[in-house]
């Protein structure tokens, strides 16, 4: 059944790609609106962690035709930072450790970056504490340095926070399956279906069926 979905819409029309002057996407055309799951499966080397990085304006992809548009508006040439100021959010399949920051002041920084404001310490510890409780996250965690000796599943966790803070639009989910075991696995699905609701739309790329018995889509692309 369609969910009632927001008025936030990510268009992908004719888009072709390469890296390093091979061609990876070949005229690829996907809308996925605020409120839908939409699933992209594939085998490795299919695309689909560039079309995640293209859409997302990561360095060293380049566009060779077509136009990624957001909200109406074309973000092709736009840079990561202004996609994710509009309500584009990109879950990393290899999350990067940050030495000497720790989750709770990235979190904060990336929250004000993101949303144009200074928010407050308290203010923010307060927001963070209410989305910790949501996906079970303990205070530890937060306390220590970004993915730094993290473990795969409290990496992949830690990505679904940012997500829960950042309160996108459009959160893209490049393969935040990959290299967990069936507990981990769960936890991180459940936390991704507790925030999908009219106002997120979701583009899950995996190449596992398993996740999608946590993280039910409305349509699937092959």
């Amino acid at each position: 059944m369609q969910r009632h979905t927001g008025t936030a819409t990510l268009e992908v029309r004719g888009l072709r790609a390469s890296v390093e002057g091979k061609e990876i996407l070949k005229g690829i055309d996907l809308v996925v609106p605020q409120g839908e799951v939409h699933a992209i499966m594939g085998p490795n080397g299919s695309g689909k962690s560039t079309l995640a990085n293209v859409i997302m304006g990561r360095p060293n992809y380049t566009v060779t035709a077509g136009e990624v548009r957001f909200k109406g508006q074309d973000i092709t040439k736009l840079t990561p930072d202004k996609r994710a100021q509009l309500g584009l959010f990109l879950a990393f399949q290899y999350p990067t450790e940050i030495a000497g920051v720790s989750v709770v002041n990235f979190l904060r920084t990336a929250y004000n970056a993101v949303k144009g404001e200074q928010t407050s310490a308290l203010a923010f510890r307060k927001r963070l504490k209410e989305k910790m409780t949501i996906l079970g996250v303990e205070d530890d965690m937060v306390r220590r340095y970004v993915n730094q000796g993290f473990s795969g599943g409290e990496k992949k966790k830690n990505e679904v926070l940012q997500l829960a803070v950042l309160e996108p639009d459009i959160a893209i989910l490049d393969e935040t399956d990959s290299g967990l075991d069936i507990d981990s696995l769960k936890a991180v699905a459940t936390g991704v279906a507790q925030l999908i609701g009219p106002n997120l739309g979701v583009l899950l790329i995996t190449h596992y069926q398993r996740i999608l018995n946590y993280v039910k889509p409305d349509y699937v692309h092959v």
